[in-house]
Order: structure tokens, then C-alpha cells, then sequence
């Protein structure tokens, strides 16, 4: 009955990826404010996040960032189904890049192709798949349809190297010594056992130190790519390689890489994800902030 139901469900996705992009961001436009409005975990999440990050914004102020994060979460969510299964020359109208070139150029070259958690990274990525071979880390889905569907959509240009958390990091070193560039987020919450407690937005954040570990055990130099959901579809801007990186410590870069990324959601802080639980690991005595 479930393969069923997963099967109906993508069914019925395959359709959107038909539909012009203002009534996709429609469609996502309605199912952001049903999220919100109905969504009291990641409602209550998203506000605790926001109280924490923006102290001086008001109540209100950071109310109705948070109904536009759910707007444009949304949106990218369905926007989706086009990297799944848009074609080719529709995503490249819709999908911009600039700085492309920074990565062809010295295609080879060990390279971390450091991202951050905005709603438009998957667009991103299938952006740059179309014109480089790299290595992508995925969480394994419960739901095995959707996980196939899932990395169909993310090899359907080039087929890199794929792989999961549970690969563990020397596939992933020999990946980027072989010259693939990987695509890689050091902003989510994975718990005390492989991270630091190093600021974001003056909070301590438990921070996985991938970054600069990998950036010294592999030579790697470090290129930014943030994505940029826009009216008329997505904005990928790769910035040119981190000048002295890694630095004096491991420590120092982490915390190097939160600032970074911090100076990139101010310019956009709708879209960064503010759902996810990104304060959840405490240091010893602190009390938890989310229910």
C-alpha cells in the first residue's frame, strides 16, 4: 500500500515539472502559508532560531520572516521536480550561474565546493552537475523509492561519485584527491561526537569541522557556491578560492566558515533554513532551547 501511495505521490509530482514556473511558485506560495499555519514544530523551531540569531528584530519582524521562509522552502521544494526532471535547456533559462569558469578551469584540482543551507541549494547543484563531474554526500531515505527518484534526479547530468553519511570519510578523501569537487555543508546539527562548540550569530553552535579537516589532510582549496532562489527561477554565484585556508588552526577555520555564512544569510535570511534545529546540542549545563 505505501509503494502504492509513494508511487501516486510521484506521479502526481512528474505533472508540476510541466507547469511554467509562476504557477509552480503558486502552488509553493499556497503550501507555505498551509506549513506555517499548520506546522507548530517547525513554526516553533524557525522562531526559536530567529529569536536567537536576530535579538533586536521585533516579535512581528521576526514573524514575517519566518512566513516567508516557509514561502520560499516551499517553493524550492516544488521547484524540484524540475531538477528531476526538467529538461536540460529549460533548467539552464532557469538556472543561472555565475563564476562557473572557477571550477572548469582547474577541473582536477582538489577542490571543496563549500555551500550553506539556503532553500535553493539543490538547484544549485543540479545547475553545476550540467558542466562538472563532482562527489555529493547524501542521507540515506527511509523511503527507498523516493531515495532512488532522489539520486536519479542528482547523477541525471553527470554521474560523480555518490556518497552516503555512512561511507565514512576515507571514500570521501579519495574522492576529492581523484579531482572531483565536493559539494559539501558544514551548517547542520549532527550532534557532540564530531563537532565544536564555535559561534553562529553569537550562539555557540555544536560545528562539524569537515572544512577545514578535509581542506588539510587533502590539499583542497576551498570555492563557495550560494544559490539564490529569484522570481524568475535561481541565482548560483561561485566566488573565487579562500585566500590562506586552512589557517593557524582547526579551530579558527571552523569558526572562519560560521562567519562566512552568517555574512551570506544576512543578505538573504528568508532563505536560509531556519527549520532545521541548528542549536540543538548544548554545551554541558546549558539548557536546551527547543521543546
Amino acid at each position: 500500500m505505501k509503494v502504492a501511495l509513494t508511487y501516486l505521490l510521484l506521479g502526481f509530482l512528474w505533472l508540476l515539472h510541466w507547469l511554467p514556473l509562476p504557477a509552480l511558485r503558486w502552488l509553493g506560495k499556497g503550501l507555505g502559508r498551509l506549513l506555517y499555519a499548520f506546522g507548530d514544530e517547525r513554526r516553533n523551531v524557525a522562531l526559536t532560531n530567529l529569536r536567537l540569531c536576530f535579538p533586536d528584530k521585533t516579535e512581528a519582524e521576526r514573524e514575517a520572516l519566518a512566513r516567508q521562509h516557509f514561502i520560499v522552502f516551499a517553493q524550492s521544494a516544488v521547484d524540484r521536480t524540475l531538477g528531476w526532471w526538467a529538461s536540460k535547456e529549460r533548467l539552464q533559462r532557469l538556472i543561472r550561474i555565475r563564476g562557473l569558469e572557477i571550477l572548469t578551469e582547474s577541473y582536477g584540482q582538489p577542490t571543496i565546493l563549500l555551500s550553506a543551507h539556503f532553500v535553493g541549494l539543490d538547484a544549485g547543484a543540479t545547475r553545476i552537475t550540467m558542466d562538472v563531474e563532482g562527489c555529493n554526500i547524501y542521507s540515506r531515505q527511509k523511503n527507498k523509492v523516493f531515495e532512488r527518484v532522489m539520486q536519479n534526479g542528482r547523477k541525471r547530468f553527470k554521474e560523480g561519485v555518490q556518497l552516503s553519511r555512512q561511507d565514512g570519510m576515507r571514500k570521501i578523501i579519495k574522492a576529492i584527491k581523484a579531482g572531483y569537487p565536493l559539494y559539501y555543508f558544514s551548517d547542520m546539527d549532527y550532534g557532540p561526537e564530531e563537532s565544536i562548540f564555535v559561534p553562529f550569530f553569537g550562539v555557540q553552535a555544536a560545528t562539524i569541522t569537515g572544512v577545514s579537516r578535509l581542506a588539510r589532510l587533502t590539499g583542497a582549496r576551498v570555492v563557495v557556491a550560494i544559490t539564490r532562489l529569484v522570481e524568475d527561477g535561481y541565482e548560483v554565484e561561485v566566488m573565487p578560492p579562500w585566500q590562506n585556508f586552512p589557517g593557524e588552526s582547526v579551530e579558527a577555520d571552523t569558526e572562519f566558515v560560521n562567519r562566512f555564512i552568517e555574512s551570506q544569510v544576512l543578505r538573504m535570511p528568508e532563505q536560509y533554513f531556519w527549520v532545521h534545529k541548528r542549536f540543538k546540542t548544548r554545551p554541558p549545563g546549558e539548557q536546551r532551547f527547543y521543546q
